[in-house]
């Protein structure tokens, strides 16, 4: 049974957690207050994606939905670091578009074929060692480390071709491409013969070549959701080039000028920018005219009125194909290479529920504060901005942190700890 093809999938990533700093003393015979030698957790590992050009479907991720990094170790003693957590790479065929599920925005385009990092592991915590003070020789307290992120995301692929096959079912698309290519498209005398995309590399000249794609058949109403064109209609978004297949031979009873005419219309509701793409307007069938060239005609003049250019070809007899061919590499010689697709989206502000219970410890001059609401919010701030900053410390004083502190009587000078980071305090 042939493969399903899938073009959409949504996922949920989530990086690794950092590992926690360790609590530790040195411990050694004839060696008085040794000191503190707890050592750092690891670092979460990283979700990246890569690209792989041996796949051409999103299948690997129809059932599996979740996706998770490994967790860094924890810190030992003797001042020994827990191991970084495994990396997770996720393989997705080349044009996979990276989209965030909640507002539809592209965070990534895989196209270029490097690796991307998707989602980064927590920082791991510190160990005691870092802690230790001439005032403070006894640290019995380190750092948790800190969550990796996550995301719950949507991977769309939109095949990369130079040229797209477009026009009504069963015009003879994926005949062309079997005769100018590699490729061995299901070819049948029956609507919706293609049920996915298909591509091939088409050899025009020594050094000259071109990726084409047989979309599948699309009929009116398909911008709307009507039969199989629409889900497939993505494919064609990159395609610099287009050859519109018409039907001329009149063998359905179509009438190739209102054909003509309704794709076009069927692209301007889908997308007005891929309506302006170049065209290449090519009558098919032609070896069945049997010397009635009444519809070949009008479409000629339709489409030269409307400065396409027209050819006359059958797909299978190869009559016009080498011609069409060449024609395509000359016109893509001139056309700006394959689209790819710049991230719009913007990483929200964190929403930050205060409500949950903080943890405010006091040891001598070190004060530890905890709590589920500030790791997040700790790990989502880039503190090497000011207003990121402004914004950390405005939540801190609402919440009321900073009061409950000065009420467990914290001074001037003394250092705060809340995960990653750590301060002076100021009052």
């Amino acid at each position: 049974m042939a493969q399903a093809f899938v073009d959409k999938a949504r996922i949920s990533i989530h990086a690794g957690k950092g590992g926690d700093g360790a609590v530790a003393f040195h411990r050694e015979k004839y060696v008085a207050a040794g000191g503190p030698d707890g050592g750092d957790g690891g670092k979460g590992g990283d979700i990246v994606f890569v690209v792989d050009d041996n796949m051409s479907t999103l299948m690997d991720f129809r059932y599996k939905r979740k996706y998770v990094a490994g967790n860094g170790a924890n810190g030992m003693d003797k001042r020994c670091y827990g191991k970084d957590g495994e990396t997770l790479y996720i393989k997705v065929p080349r044009g996979t578009l990276v989209r965030d599920t909640a507002t539809n925005a592209i965070i990534h385009d895989m196209s270029t074929g490097e690796n991307w990092t998707a989602a980064k592991g927590g920082r791991g915590g510190w160990g005691n060692m870092h802690f230790a003070t001439p005032t403070r020789q006894v640290p019995r307290f380190a750092k948790p480390g800190l969550p990796g992120e996550s995301f719950d995301i949507t991977l769309e692929l939109k095949l990369l071709a130079d040229v797209g096959l477009l026009g009504f079912p069963n015009v003879g698309k994926s005949t062309l491409l079997s005769v100018v290519s590699k490729a061995h498209p299901k070819i049948a005398n029956y609507h919706f013969t293609t049920l996915f995309p298909n591509l091939g590399v088409v050899y025009v000249d020594e050094g000259v070549s071109f990726v084409m794609a047989d979309i599948p058949g699309i009929i009116e109403g398909a911008s709307e959701g009507a039969g199989l064109g629409h889900d497939f209609l993505r494919h064609i978004d990159r395609c610099r080039l287009l050859i519109h297949l018409v039907d001329v031979s009149g063998s359905e009873g179509r009438d190739p000028v209102a054909d003509f005419d309704a794709i076009n219309a069927e692209l301007r509701e889908y997308s007005p920018e891929l309506a302006e793409r170049p065209q290449i307007v090519a009558a098919n069938k032609c070896d069945l005219l049997y010397g009635d060239r009444e519809n070949i005609e009008r479409l000629k003049a339709h489409v030269e009125a409307l400065g396409y250019s027209f050819f006359e070809m059958s797909a299978v007899t190869h009559e016009g194909t080498r011609e069409l061919v060449k024609e395509c590499a000359r016109r893509l010689s001139t056309l700006p290479p394959v689209i790819h697709y710049e991230a719009d989206y913007v990483k929200p502000e964190p929403v930050v529920d205060t409500s949950e219970e903080l943890s405010i410890q006091n040891f001598d001059d070190m004060w530890i504060v905890e709590g589920p609401w500030l790791q997040r919010l700790v790990a989502t701030v880039n503190f090497s901005d000011y207003e990121s900053r402004m914004y950390f410390d405005r939540i801190l004083r609402e919440a009321g942190v900073f009061d409950r502190m000065e009420a467990m009587g914290v001074k001037d000078g003394d250092t705060v700890s809340m995960y990653d980071l750590m301060f002076e305090y100021r009052e």
